[in-house]
């Protein structure tokens, strides 16, 4: 530490101004009684920044939470100390924000960003402060602010956000099958369609149903009839392209829409389905074949589309089951 005694005048000089003005801000934030005692969980209190001189003056709760003691740190804290833990994809907005507040762009200096500790962990802090004192050029010479520690906040409502994606997932997904629900269906077509709006690009669809699925049940129960969709499902999902969107339609009637694909692609991804299911053997021995109908987007509604594909699924019942038909 440098002793006073070692400082020229000028140099002493500055260092009672620096002093003095941060005394006169501290004395000031006290008469305020609001600023006194933050119920807000986190808070790490109150600090300074003297900008020409670049010392910050803070709460030991700060440095504290930084995994850091007063001794460590010694007595002057540049700005830096804490810009330089700043987390690489907070870093420049923290800063921009400051900038654009030391130049009078915006009324506060407000944002929250990541900082690391001592150990190399992350935690979030949310930080507000503003210029309280300026110089006879207009320029900041003082910045005072206080700053929160919210990490559990951020965790909760990651938590929050990991536990609303999972349940939107699953209003989406068909509780036996895991693949898209009825519903999904629909909102992937329609969002297909006016893909196709813009794309220009082929679109199809393919309805297919378990042939003779009610002996399945009747012979061996529901739970092998459960079974069966399971591994019938499994078998459609590994027998289309990536691209295809797979979903359990309604009871044992699957539907896959196929981007990108028109009547003859979608009748080679069907034949693929078709084959697969044909010569699998499933539990007990049970052997099982399906029937489908594509029908190609030509500007019809949803549910246009879906009764055509629905159509020609009929007809591969109606001509002998175990068969794909498409409308030309």
């Amino acid at each position: 530490m440098i002793h006073l005694s070692e400082l020229t005048k000028e140099e002493l000089i500055d260092k009672v101004n620096t002093l003095t003005l941060l005394l006169d801000a501290i004395q000031n934030e006290k008469r305020q009684s609001e600023l006194l005692n933050f119920p807000w969980v986190g808070n790490l209190g109150n600090w300074y920044w003297h900008v020409k001189s670049n010392q910050v003056i803070f709460n030991d709760q700060k440095i504290i939470a930084l995994g850091y003691s007063k001794k460590e740190l010694g007595e002057d804290v540049g700005f830096e100390f804490f810009t330089k833990k700043l987390h690489p994809e907070d870093y420049e907005r923290v800063m921009q924000n400051m900038r654009d507040h030391l130049y009078g762009k915006v009324p506060v200096y407000e944002c929250s960003y990541r900082i690391q500790r001592k150990d190399g962990t992350w935690v979030w802090f949310y930080d507000r402060g503003m210029v309280t004192n300026r110089d006879e050029n207009g320029k900041p010479e003082l910045v005072s602010g206080i700053v929160f520690d919210i990490t559990e906040q951020k965790r909760m409502e990651a938590s929050l956000v990991e536990q609303n994606q999972k349940l939107e997932n699953i209003s989406r997904t068909d509780f036996l099958t895991d693949l898209n629900n009825r519903r999904a269906l629909f909102e992937r077509l329609e969002y297909e369609m006016k893909r196709v709006a813009r794309t220009k690009e082929p679109l199809s669809i393919l309805m297919l149903d378990i042939d003779h699925f009610k002996k399945v049940n009747d012979s061996y129960g529901h739970l092998t009839g459960d079974g069966v969709l399971i591994e019938v499902a499994k078998k459609i999902k590994s027998s289309i392209r990536v691209t295809d969107i797979p979903g359990r339609y309604g009871g044992e009637e699957f539907m896959v829409i196929l981007p990108s694909c028109d009547e003859l692609g979608a009748m080679r991804v069907a034949e693929s389905v078709r084959m697969s299911i044909q010569d699998t053997e499933f539990d007990n021995g049970i052997k099982i074949t399906i029937s489908g109908g594509i029908k190609q987007y030509e500007n019809e509604s949803v549910d246009g589309l879906i009764e055509a594909a629905d159509q020609n699924l009929y007809l591969a019942k109606k001509n002998g089951r175990n068969k794909i038909v498409h409308s030309t």
